[in-house]
């Protein structure tokens, strides 16, 4: 049971995250700005915490190993959303998500170079079909894109090291340290940057504060919330080569589905490739744990 512990952690989290991609435009339609939508996010994931917290009897690490790898976490996670929502200001959607959707190939790399992970076959070819899907699965259409310069693929790159590097850096500190402290640590430095969200706020524009602004909003957002932390516990269990793209493939279907259920939004054929690609993959690496080499 305990080597299943990864995947159903990781699907909780593809599932949590699927819904919450699928109904996190509400809010923001009706008026309510993402970099709010970052505030209440970050708040959301102080419950998340304490129950982490509590589950360890409140046994906290607080060396300083733990306290830098924590932060490093929670910077680059949080860190690279805001620079998200400037990438995406500046730069065409159509290119940015799926540029950054590939971050699990960072993750990778480092955890094949520096863990020494392997899979097998069947997990490396789950693997590929997964980093094939995530950025079908992220195309925006062109259609009324505004670019401002070049900056944006300054920024795109950075949240694409980002948030490859946090999940690396999730699964290394994993080695040492709890994963609730993690977690802690990840919900802290998610309220640190709360200020700069602020900043990036226009207030000047009419702000929805009635109950599908804020409220819904904090509904949607315990989603995402709930979903990082069994984040942390499947890199915890689990290896972070199949973890990462798992999660990664995975949710963008969740959503996509639901949207079609919701707003009857049909894919276009590429989108729909990639779900095909996702689905396949989810199941290979979902399988790997039965299928291990040491090399491929």
């Amino acid at each position: 049971m305990k080597s299943k512990l990864w995947l159903i952690f990781a699907l909780v989290t593809t599932s949590f995250w699927g819904i919450w991609g699928a109904i996190i435009e509400i809010p923001e339609k009706a008026g309510f700005p993402a970099t709010l939508g970052y505030t209440v996010w970050a708040l959301t994931m102080i419950p998340p915490a304490l129950v982490a917290l509590k589950i360890i009897n409140w046994k906290l690490e607080y060396d300083m190993r733990s306290i830098f790898l924590g932060a490093v976490i929670g910077f680059l996670g949080a860190g690279g959303q805001l620079i998200l929502f400037q990438a995406l200001i500046m730069g065409p959607a159509y290119l940015v998500f799926p540029f950054i959707s590939l971050s699990p190939v960072v993750t990778i790399l480092l955890s094949y170079w520096f863990l020494k992970e392997r899979a097998s076959k069947r997990g490396w070819l789950g693997i590929i079909l997964a980093l094939l899907a995530i950025p079908l699965l992220s195309y925006q259409s062109p259609e009324n894109t505004t670019t401002s310069g070049y900056l944006w693929i300054l920024l795109s790159l950075l949240v694409f090291l980002a948030w490859g590097i946090q999940a690396y850096v999730m699964k290394f500190a994993n080695e040492t340290m709890k994963a609730e402290s993690i977690f802690f640590y990840m919900m802290l430095t998610g309220l640190l940057l709360i200020p700069f969200a602020l900043l990036m706020t226009d207030f000047s524009q009419s702000i929805n504060w009635g109950f599908k602004g804020p409220y819904l909003a904090a509904m949607i957002q315990i989603l995402n919330a709930i979903g990082a932390l069994c984040l942390v516990y499947a890199f915890r269990f689990g290896k972070a080569i199949i973890v990462s793209p798992l999660t990664n493939a995975g949710a963008p279907v969740i959503t996509i589905v639901l949207s079609l259920i919701i707003y009857s939004v049909i894919p276009p054929s590429i989108i729909t490739m990639g779900m095909i690609l996702a689905i396949i993959a989810a199941f290979l690496m979902a399988i790997e744990s039965e299928e291990e080499t040491s090399e491929v």
